[in-house]
């Protein structure tokens, strides 16, 4: 019970101060956000078009035909420009009002693309360009035929559109060669999700340990030792303090985007299981910085540099699947390493609990080298 009390004043310091809820909740959150809207997979992009009539109708219609583009309908060219800076729309696509008319008297109509200066910009201009000849192609089809006398623009643009439909389409097969990096299915926040838990989970057990630094300090600990509590009970409150700190951002995160944003995990089991042990992880982590550091200014740099530096190697910051073989071999000295890994198991490649047995079994070696080593080193500084 007592150890229980211990874990519990730890979790209630950690929500005291109102700005490790943005840190712990707020943040996260917000970089996974960032990270599915800028790298993530699996969303279709958005074009708007602003026009009425059947031109605008046709060009809509053969961006949606395939499902990769979807088409919207937007008032007027102030509101497109101010939806696709804003990033609401990807791309968008201004028809002109007389666009109809001056086709069917055989005139130019100049269409107008409207696209950030990006990737997806680019790409998206070569849809809607395939989508405007396409139907293009049937105009010109229409004037041909009233070029010769053979019916009037309107019956000659039908007998067009259902000549169309009639012709086999081109079929385009493509294949991957070799395996590829992230699978098709994944997504738009799945890749970020379990790097930003893993980065933010063992930052904020770092950067915590200064409240054991505190408790240390101030005596807290050892005045507990003139009262009926042992050492050993007080470092497994301050162990299971640690741990629940972790699991709690842990759980948050988790919990928070599968709500907000659908992320999948994978295996419930396995995903639980990863998430339990590299909280230990974390907590052992934690509470050495804790029990080897003199005050908080050097817990707070010490774990800012060890939080951020281990992530960006471990593979939470860039994926393990671009570095190259020598340093993805070198990323694995780290915990994070193999945390990614094992999500990566879980959530690309549809893994169970069995498959990421020997990622949770080094992870557990992790966490029992820095408990034991963190509680050695707690026991001395309180009871020396």
């Amino acid at each position: 019970m007592k150890a229980a009390a211990i874990a519990l004043t730890n979790l209630r310091r950690l929500f005291r101060q109102r700005a490790n809820i943005f840190f712990v909740i707020v943040l996260p959150m917000l970089i996974i956000m960032l990270l599915g809207a800028a790298f993530g997979g699996g969303a279709t992009p958005n074009v708007g078009i602003v026009g009425r009539g059947q031109l605008a109708d046709e060009i809509a219609a053969e961006l949606t035909r395939t499902g990769e583009v979807e088409a919207d309908r937007v008032g007027d060219a102030a509101d497109l420009g101010d939806e696709v800076e804003r990033g609401g729309l990807q791309g968008g696509l201004l028809v002109p009002a007389t666009a109809d008319a001056a086709l069917a008297r055989g005139e130019r109509v100049t269409l107008e693309y409207l696209a950030r200066p990006d990737e997806q910009g680019a790409q998206l201009r070569m849809a809607i360009l395939a989508a405007v000849t396409e139907v293009g192609a049937r105009r010109r089809a229409a004037r041909f035929a009233v070029s010769e006398g053979l019916a009037p623009y309107d019956r000659a643009l039908a007998l067009a559109a259902v000549a169309g439909a009639a012709v086999a389409p081109v079929s385009v097969r493509t294949e991957v060669a070799g395996e590829a990096l992230f699978p098709e299915d994944v997504g738009t926040f799945d890749l970020g999700a379990s790097s930003q838990l893993l980065l933010f989970v063992f930052l904020t057990s770092l950067t915590g340990a200064a409240a054991l630094i505190e408790v240390r300090r101030l005596g807290v600990s050892r005045r507990m030792l003139s009262t009926p509590t042992s050492v050993r009970t007080v470092l497994a409150g301050e162990t299971l303090g640690r741990y629940a700190v972790a699991l709690t951002q842990g759980l948050i995160i988790m919990l928070g985007s599968l709500t907000i944003f659908g992320v999948s995990w994978g295996d419930p089991l396995g995903a639980a299981a990863v998430l339990l042990v590299f909280c230990l992880v974390g907590a052992g982590a934690g509470m050495l910085v804790g029990a080897t550091l003199a005050n908080d200014q050097q817990s707070t740099a010490v774990g800012l540099f060890l939080g951020m530096g281990l992530a960006a190697l471990g593979g939470s910051m860039v994926p393990l699947e671009v570095f190259p073989d020598t340093v993805r071999t070198v990323a694995h000295v780290t915990p994070h390493a193999w945390g990614n890994d094992a999500f990566a198991e879980l959530v690309r490649r549809g893994g169970n609990l069995v498959d990421v047995l020997p990622e949770l079994g080094i992870l557990s070696l992790y966490a029992a080298a820095l408990l034991g080593l963190a509680s050695w080193r707690l026991s001395r500084s309180i009871s020396g």
